[in-house]
C-alpha cells in the first residue's frame, strides 16, 4: 500500500510523533526596549515639526496683521478744545487812537513878549534933546509875530505925578504893522522928544518942561516897561 504523502495536519518523525510547526522566534525585551525608544524619538521628531509649523503658522498672521496694521493710517487723537482756547477772548482795549492825533503848534505866549524902555543918555544938558527907545523882545521858544506899529507904540514921561507928555497925545497917523520877531529876538523903535509938554487931544501947553528928574515908560499894546530915568538940565 502507497504511503500518504507529507501533506496533511502534519508530518510524523521517525518515531511516530507529531512534530509541531513554531512560528517566528520569541523576541528579547532589550529589543523591545529599543523599539519603544525608537517609537517616542519618532513621535518627538513629528511633534517638533507639528510644532514649528504651527509657530510659523502664528508668525505669518502675526505679520499679516502687523502689515493690515501699518497699511491702515493711524486716526489722530481728537483733542478736545479747552474752554479758554473755544471761547474768544475779548479783542485788548486800545490805550491809544487809532489815528495818531497831531501833536498841536505850540502857541505863543503874550506874557513871554517882553517891553524895554532906555534913553540915549542919563543926563541931557540945556539944549539936548533926549532920544527914546522901546525895545520888544520875543521871549517864547517859537517866533512870533508882533504888531510894533505906531497904533500900537505909546512913550509916556512923567515928572512925579505930573503927565508930561505922550506921543499919543498928538500923532497925526497911527498905523498896524504885523512883523515876525525870531525867538529870544527884538525889535526897536526910536522917538526923538523935543524937550515939550503935550495934552491929550493935542491941545497947546502953555507951560514947558524944567530941568529936573523924568520917569520914561514905554508900552506896546497892553504891555507896558519897567521905568527910565533920567535927567534934564
Amino acid at each position: 500500500m502507497a504511503g500518504k504523502g507529507a501533506g496533511g495536519a502534519g508530518s510524523k518523525g521517525s518515531s511516530g510523533r507529531a512534530v509541531r510547526t513554531l512560528g517566528p522566534p520569541r523576541q528579547s525585551p532589550e529589543v523591545y526596549r529599543r523599539r519603544r525608544i525608537a517609537v517616542v524619538v519618532l513621535m518627538a521628531l513629528i511633534l517638533g515639526v507639528l510644532g514649528v509649523g504651527v509657530s510659523a503658522a502664528v508668525v505669518a498672521v502675526g505679520s499679516n496683521a502687523a502689515g493690515e496694521a501699518a497699511a491702515t493710517p493711524a486716526t489722530a487723537p481728537e483733542t478736545t478744545p479747552s474752554g479758554d482756547a473755544s471761547t474768544p477772548s475779548a479783542a485788548p482795549t486800545e490805550t491809544a487812537s487809532a489815528t495818531p492825533t497831531a501833536t498841536p503848534t505850540p502857541s505863543c505866549d503874550p506874557h513871554l513878549i517882553t517891553v524895554a524902555a532906555s534913553t540915549d543918555k542919563a543926563v541931557y544938558g540945556p539944549s539936548e534933546k533926549p532920544l527914546f527907545t522901546l525895545k520888544v523882545t520875543n521871549g517864547n521858544p517859537i517866533p512870533c509875530e508882533v504888531n510894533v506899529g505906531t497904533k500900537q507904540m505909546e512913550f509916556l514921561v512923567v515928572s512925579g505925578v505930573d503927565r508930561i507928555f505922550s506921543s499919543k497925545d498928538c500923532q497925526a497917523t497911527a498905523e498896524d504893522l504885523p512883523k515876525t520877531i525870531a525867538a529870544g529876538g527884538s525889535e526897536t523903535a526910536n522917538f526923538p522928544w523935543s524937550r515939550v509938554r503935550s495934552i491929550e487931544g493935542c491941545k497947546a501947553a502953555t507951560v514947558q518942561p524944567k530941568p529936573g528928574i523924568y520917569v520914561l515908560t514905554a508900552s506896546l499894546g497892553a504891555t507896558t516897561s519897567s521905568k527910565a530915568v533920567f535927567e534934564l538940565k
